[in-house]
């Protein structure tokens, strides 16, 4: 049966506001300078400001309010459906300073200089035209380079290259064919190029090598006992190859002589670079902390005087109704450009204050840069510290990086769970792996330490954790098992 009746509901809504502030917000620096440049582009009353026009305008400015004569004000305000003058301050300044150009002329200025080049790929085309090839193995040779990885490897089966070939290029190969310009292109440079797997690529850089018992003995062990050799069971491999354990070290020093990825040996200098551009920068002078925003590549925005002045001519001729839509869309531009620098403002601020909490929690860290001093700190403790929602916390610290004497880190390796030690103390699970890490780094490799080994070790220093526990801790610590870090001595 239906029916109508009213009911009262209090609901909370996120306005447009805020859900541009939290986009923001959860975005670092270098992408927040394309998202002010895309926002300037998209929206005309928004614009950029350039260091020498606003000392040009600041002086126009001061000589119209000597010449101008005052406005004078609507006679009926209460038709005004808003209120000009809001729309006319232009003596607005931004609290947060986003100018790319406020350096000092006493300041130094470093340029990283970037080296021209050939790409990867044109490398091994280059290689390809000094080969004397038919005009059909030259095209087989071009589709299995465009088929190589940056890592060096073909990512591409010969008979699905068959069919690639019949249908982009018109053009009929035998698989045997295939195969026998592949053989020529693993010829090339860098050794290893064009491999199909990690074997046949260890293969390759073993065969260019001098023919010493060592590199014999190498492409024996990868050849036969390739399993026994990743799995690093070198009793097998001595077991079923009768050589000395001296002559598997020199093998396998010179298997390691050999580069997995191959097409990373070539400075392919067309490939994008990606630098970390750290978002803070804490300082240590003389044991008091400094924090500061980085924000030298992000511009300082204002309002376009062009839309301003065209909303005030628009403004006085509301009687036309092409005049007051007009001066309508004008208005939402600025209120949108408005809002925009509203958000950036508040970004900045929330920034700043979050960082400063997560500095002073952790500040015994930050002045001696020992991990252990690390405290436990979980995304609550800081909400509750900034009075802000542990969403919000969780968004500053994802994708932001803070520049220390230290080092660069990302913020949120800083938080950490806490556990408790046998005299009741709680630390942070990052100083337990920091230990742990330790005292691998400083374990015999003919004998590693296994991980019950390693729990009585922790147990010792009064850690009380299971072994299942340092199992996981290693594993994030991207640290193999004991079997796989044994070395020959």
């Amino acid at each position: 049966m239906l029916n109508q009746r009213l009911e009262q509901k209090l609901l909370q809504k996120l306005s447009p506001q805020q859900i541009l502030l939290m986009k923001l917000i959860q975005i670092p620096s270098m992408a927040l300078e394309q998202r002010i440049k895309q926002e300037i582009e998209e929206n005309p009353a928004l614009d950029e400001v350039n260091e020498n026009e606003e000392i040009l305008q600041s002086e126009r400015e001061l000589a119209n309010e000597n010449t101008t004569d005052d406005v004078k004000e609507d006679a009926d305000p209460d038709k005004e459906e808003f209120d000009i003058t809001d729309y006319m301050d232009d003596d607005e300044i931004p609290a947060y300073k986003l100018n790319s150009f406020n350096s000092s002329p006493d300041e130094e200025q470093r340029e990283i200089p970037f080296e021209s080049g050939i790409s990867f790929h044109e490398f091994l085309l280059q290689q390809a035209g000094m080969h004397v090839l038919s005009d059909k193995y030259s095209v087989i040779a071009a589709t299995i380079i465009g088929n190589i990885d940056e890592a060096g490897y073909l990512q591409r089966e010969v008979s699905a290259m068959v069919d690639d070939l019949a249908f982009s290029q018109n053009l009929t190969a035998k698989k045997e064919e295939i195969l026998e310009v592949l053989k020529i292109v693993q010829g090339f440079d860098p050794p290893g190029i064009a491999a199909r797997n990690l074997k046949e690529c260890i293969l390759l850089q073993l065969w260019r090598m001098d023919d010493s018992p060592a590199t014999q003995t190498a492409i024996l062990i990868i050849e036969r006992y390739f399993n026994e050799f990743t799995k690093k069971h070198y009793d097998k491999i001595i077991k079923k190859t009768g050589i000395t354990e001296k002559l598997l070290k020199a093998a396998i020093g010179e298997i390691l002589k050999c580069n997995p990825k191959p097409g990373n040996s070539f400075g392919d200098t067309s490939r994008s670079n990606q630098y970390i551009i750290p978002d803070f920068i804490l300082m240590n002078k003389d044991g008091e902390l400094e924090l500061t925003l980085n924000s030298r590549n992000i511009p300082e925005l204002r309002l376009n005087k062009s839309y301003q002045d065209m909303l005030e001519t628009y403004s006085e001729n509301k009687s036309n109704s092409v005049h007051k839509e007009a001066a309508m869309f004008i208005k939402q531009k600025i209120d949108s450009a408005r809002w925009f620098m509203d958000a950036v403002k508040q970004r900045q601020n929330t920034l700043y204050t979050t960082m400063k909490a997560i500095m002073d929690y952790q500040k015994a860290y930050f002045i001696e840069g020992d991990e252990t001093k690390l405290r436990p700190m979980i995304l609550k403790d800081i909400a509750l510290k900034v009075g802000l929602d542990i969403s919000t916390i969780s968004r500053v610290a994802n994708s932001k990086y803070v520049q220390t004497p230290f080092g660069t880190f990302l913020l949120k390796s800083f938080f950490s769970e806490s556990m408790q030690t046998d005299s009741g103390e709680e630390v942070s699970t990052r100083e337990i792996k920091k230990i742990l890490s330790n005292c691998i780094d400083n374990e015999d490799k003919d004998k590693p330490l296994t991980d019950e080994q390693l729990t009585d070790i922790l147990k010792e220093k009064g850690y009380n954790i299971a072994r299942r526990t340092v199992a996981k801790y290693r594993e994030q610590l991207n640290i193999p098992v004991a079997r796989l870090r044994k070395e020959l001595k």
